[in-house]
This record gives structure tokens, C-alpha cells and sequence, in this order.
């Protein structure tokens, strides 16, 4: 990973120094002033938090990587100016994302992991006792790197002999696989214009290679964007209706992630049931699951599937469907760094 790096006089009498990459940009100015990220959520608005210092930076082949020591969230994983993560309250986001489908599953046995880079989402699928093998693709051999280097949380997840790491695209991977999985999980980036992982959101992508690799009883599951009142018509009622193509049973769910400013969605699909009952999700809990969840049981993943009037009303309604021609992207692509 590299970056450019230049040195330019203020007339105040201090130095700017400046580091750019594609997509983010470092000013510092002195060492006694605040330092903050800065990521545009919309047009219009940003979202900013003072960090204690930046840990890494970098670009890769794909992306541009930053670590940031933030004094609010812990340690921050950004790709590509797009906060990904953040040590305090990723376990919310990522015991939705992966529990919910093993959970909905008679006796999942085998998961294939699309993106995921950072290590989270393996690190909570392998703490299910039935699980035998979890397959962990992700394109950026630098961005696996530098988590399993910098993310403490994830090393024993790293070193699991359960998980099987990949570096390929995910579609490639797919197709290339003559195995098939009982849980798919879609942990990519945003469906954001000129990014990776578009492809991945498609009708297409789905129907024809996607879901040919689930079991008879398989789910699929992906993140699905922010679901917000007044953001979740960016892309997650379209991710959900691209998903109601191409399965029968299609589930929407939501919950609040502090570090990344909105609500966020998730999207559950099967051809079977989806049977979702909060009792008998805690008795699989406590079951099934090595060590206590911090965020997820029963009756708050119920009530996470019950939608407010604006969001159900416009899932309801959603005719967008993701084609490679058809694409409808997010906001806040832009970031800066100021220290």
C-alpha cells in the first residue's frame, strides 16, 4: 500500500502536511489542534468524530484503507472514505448479519462468505457448533491482511481451522465451486457507482449464480444499507425487491448502529420458511452458540422485522430491481481527514 505525500508551507508559520489517495485526504496543520473524520452521508451533511490519531493508511489494488484511533468509537475500519466498522458497536452489525439466517436453519453446516475482509462476520459464524466449515472470500489480499494484522478481535477467527480463506471475486469464486453452502452471506461494500461489488447486487447475480449454491434448505442473507426514515430509499428497498425476484421468502430487518449515524438493513431469503419465533430463537441461542450475544436475542430480532409505515410502505411499493444497467447508488462518497 502507498500513498503520496507532500509538504507545503502555510503563511501562519506552520506546515500542512498532505497525504492523498484516490479518496482520502490527511491535512495536519498543528499538533495541538482537535483532529476529526469527516465522512459526507448526504450532499448536504456530514458525519464527524474526533479521533486520538490515525493508526494506518494505505490503498490497495481496490481500495483506499484507513485504521483510525477515534475517541468515541474505538478503533475505526474505513474503506474507500465509508466507515466499515467500529470497535465499540460492530457486534451489533454483525450478530444481525450472521445469526438471523444460522438461526433460521434446521442445522447449518457449511458458510460461504462474500466480502468480509475484516474478519467479523467469520469470527460470529464460527461460533455456531454445527458449523464445519466457513468459506471466507474476499478480492483485497491487503485489506485481509491489514485486519488480521490490526484487528485483535478477530485474530482466533483468523486462526480457526474451520475457516477457509479465499482472495478472488465472490462471483468468480461461486461459479468456479462445484460445493454447495447452507448459508450465503453477503458482507460487501455498498452498491456505490465504480465500486466492486455492484455486481454482486443484481438480479442476475442472484438468480443465476448465487442461489444455485444453496442446499435445498439454504438462506441467504446480505447487508443491505442504510434504512433510515430518510435513507433507506438509496438502496435497501431495492436490494429487497432485486431479492423478492428470486426467492420466495424474502425478510426485511433493521436495527440502530450508533458509529455509522442511521438505521441499518438486512435482508433474509429462502424457497423455505423463514420461521421466526422468539422463544424458540433464544432456546437455539443457548444452544447452539459458544459465549453470550451482546446485542441479538428472540424477541429483539422479532421486532427488528417490523418495519416503521414509511419504510413498509415504500418496500411495499419498490419496483427498482438491480440489473448491470440499472443501477441506483448512495450518497457520501467524499471524506476528509483534518488533523
Amino acid at each position: 500500500m502507498g500513498e503520496a505525500v507532500g509538504l507545503f508551507p502555510y503563511n501562519n508559520g506552520f506546515s500542512k502536511v498532505h497525504y492523498e489517495t484516490n479518496h482520502m485526504i490527511i491535512e495536519q496543520k498543528n499538533e495541538e489542534e482537535d483532529s476529526w473524520f469527516e465522512e459526507e452521508i448526504d450532499v448536504d451533511l456530514k458525519w464527524s468524530f474526533a479521533l486520538n490519531r490515525v493508526l494506518h493508511k494505505g490503498t490497495s489494488e481496490y481500495q483506499d484503507i484507513a485504521l483510525l484511533d477515534t475517541k468515541h468509537f474505538g478503533k475505526v475500519l474505513v474503506i474507500d472514505g465509508k466507515m466499515q466498522s467500529a470497535e465499540v458497536d460492530e457486534f451489533i452489525y454483525h450478530e444481525c448479519l450472521i445469526h438471523p439466517p444460522l438461526l433460521c436453519h434446521p442445522n447449518p453446516k457449511s458458510v460461504f462468505i462474500m466480502g468480509g475482509g475484516e474478519g467479523s462476520a467469520a469470527r460470529e459464524a464460527l461460533r455456531h457448533k454445527s458449523i464445519e466449515k466457513v468459506v471466507m472470500c474476499d478480492i483485497d489480499q491487503e485489506v485481509v491482511d491489514f485486519c488480521k494484522k490490526h484487528l485483535t478481535a478477530n485474530h482466533e477467527a483468523f486462526r480457526n481451522m474451520k475457516l477457509d480463506l479465499v482472495i478472488n471475486d465472490a462471483k468468480a469464486e461461486l461459479e468456479e465451486r462445484n460445493e454447495k453452502f447452507d448459508i450465503i452471506v453477503g458482507d460487501l461494500a455498498d452498491p456505490v457507482e465504480g465500486g466492486p461489488c455492484y455486481q454482486l447486487y443484481t438480479k442476475s447475480f442472484y438468480e443465476n449464480i448465487l442461489k444455485p449454491k444453496l442446499n435445498n434448505n439454504g438462506i441467504f442473507v446480505t447487508q443491505a444499507g442504510p434504512a433510515g426514515v430518510f435513507s433507506h430509499k438509496e438502496v435497501f428497498s431495492s436490494i429487497y425487491n432485486t431479492i423478492k425476484q428470486v426467492f420466495k421468502y424474502v425478510r426485511a430487518y433493521t436495527a440502530h448502529v450508533p458509529s455509522f449515524a442511521d438505521t441499518w438493513g438486512w435482508v433474509i431469503a429462502s424457497d423455505q420458511p423463514l420461521r421466526i419465533e422468539a422463544g424458540k430463537m433464544d432456546k437455539k441461542i443457548a444452544e447452539r452458540i459458544d459465549g453470550e450475544l451482546l446485542y441479538l436475542n428472540g424477541a429483539s430480532f422479532v421486532s427488528s422485522t417490523i418495519l416503521n409505515k414509511t419504510v413498509a410502505k415504500t418496500l411495499k411499493n419498490e419496483t427498482h430491481v438491480y440489473a448491470e444497467d440499472n443501477a441506483r447508488f448512495i450518497h457520501g462518497q467524499g471524506v476528509a481527514y483534518r488533523i
